[in-house]
């Protein structure tokens, strides 16, 4: 597989490639309500947690729209065809091969470009990247046809970028439906979200997790722990396959068992595989992993054990670790203090099995400080 692209996740196929969006069907059948009632928006947000398929529901859309009768009222020879019941495209439909071999002229998809002169990725998309579609909105429309416009992620927006769309949402071109991916809705301005109708998509059920991670050619199996950990998310769920993040977080697990008594070769073991050269994501995903495994702590001592776990021990070590509320605080406070000190290593890089191991000398310090009992 070729490198991955700004709006794709490494190890996946690209969302252009893939055909089938499992878990949305709310989203999916929203727009084609709308497409069906004659109330197609020009600009469509379509947000969600991040690897829920949002990108891909909007290739759906675009070859979907782009395969669709001409806007000039034509019905074709036969007369007008039934209504649409899904937005799935004939697969041997011309735009479906264009989109493919991304050829389709009625198709711009704007992400994150190459900054010419340090011939490297830009952290943001800037003005020109928006500015660009100018020229496509004046071309000429072949066969009474559409445009769609796919921006993603639209968090990735500058200011300048984010002003310019601004001007094309308040005056949409004709015949052209603009998609915008986004993450973090928040993040965007205002007056952009008012301008757009919202297709919200939602984190995956275990069994669409399994499926759509067959589909992304992932050999994990185990769906709904893998579903859990990642909280819904495919392109999470791929991330956390491909550095083998469950083990890394029964190992986490493990060595919150051992507290308050830490196991200290064991501990030297687990922060010097994050040290040394390549092993930058394995140190990133163990700061993920221990964010979730200390909020999943600090809620079980709140509200009791979580309606799935992701290690068999996991209730077992958590009742030990957080028997009372007063426990579960000490946990959350420490979870805010620890994920900050982390991030902060990470930035002034620090050495990463020394901040690892420092971490974990903490955590079975507020384990000493809760005085959790020891197993019977």
């Amino acid at each position: 597989m070729s490198d991955p692209t700004p709006d794709q996740v490494p190890g996946a196929p690209h969302p252009r490639d893939t055909r089938t969006l499992f878990g949305q069907s709310t989203a999916e059948a929203a727009f084609l309500e709308a497409f069906q009632a004659g109330r197609l928006h020009h600009a469509w947000m379509v947000q969600g947690p991040r690897g829920t398929g949002k990108a891909t529901l909007a290739y759906r859309i675009a070859r979907f729209l782009l395969s669709q009768l001409p806007l000039d009222g034509g019905d074709g020879l036969f007369g007008a065809p039934p209504p649409p019941t899904t937005l799935d495209s004939p697969v041997d439909h011309p735009v479906v091969a264009r989109m493919a071999a991304q050829s389709e002229p009625g198709l711009r998809v704007v992400t994150r470009s190459v900054n010419e002169k340090t011939d490297r990725l830009r952290d943001e998309i800037v003005v020109d990247d928006i500015r660009a579609l100018s020229g496509f909105f004046h071309l000429s429309l072949a066969d009474g046809g559409r445009r769609m416009v796919i921006i993603d992620a639209a968090d990735d927006l500058n200011i300048a970028a984010a002003n310019a769309l601004l001007k094309m949402l308040e005056e949409p071109p004709a015949a052209t439906t603009l998609l915008l991916v986004t993450h973090q809705p928040s993040r965007l301005l205002p007056t952009i979200r008012s301008r757009c109708r919202i297709l919200r998509l939602s984190p995956l059920s275990g069994d669409d997790m399994v499926a759509a991670l067959a589909q992304a050619g992932s050999a994990e199996a185990s769906g709904d722990a893998l579903a859990v950990l990642a909280d819904g998310s495919v392109g999470a769920a791929l991330r956390l396959a491909a550095l083998e993040g469950p083990a890394l977080y029964a190992e986490l697990l493990a060595m919150l068992g051992s507290l308050p008594q830490l196991d200290r070769p064991r501990a030297l073991k687990l922060s010097e595989s994050v040290a040394g050269r390549g092993a930058a994501d394995r140190l990133d995903l163990l700061c993920d992993l221990l964010d979730i495994l200390l909020a999943r702590l600090a809620r079980h001592g709140m509200l009791g054990p979580a309606p799935a776990h992701i290690v068999p021990q996991e209730p077992e070590i958590f009742a030990r670790l957080a028997p009372s509320a007063p426990a579960a605080r000490a946990w959350a406070e420490q979870a805010q203090t620890v994920s900050a000190r982390l991030r902060h290593g990470r930035a002034v890089n620090l050495d990463p099995a020394a901040l690892v191991l420092d971490t974990l000398i903490k955590l079975a310090q507020t384990a000493r400080d809760i005085e959790a009992p020891l197993p019977a």
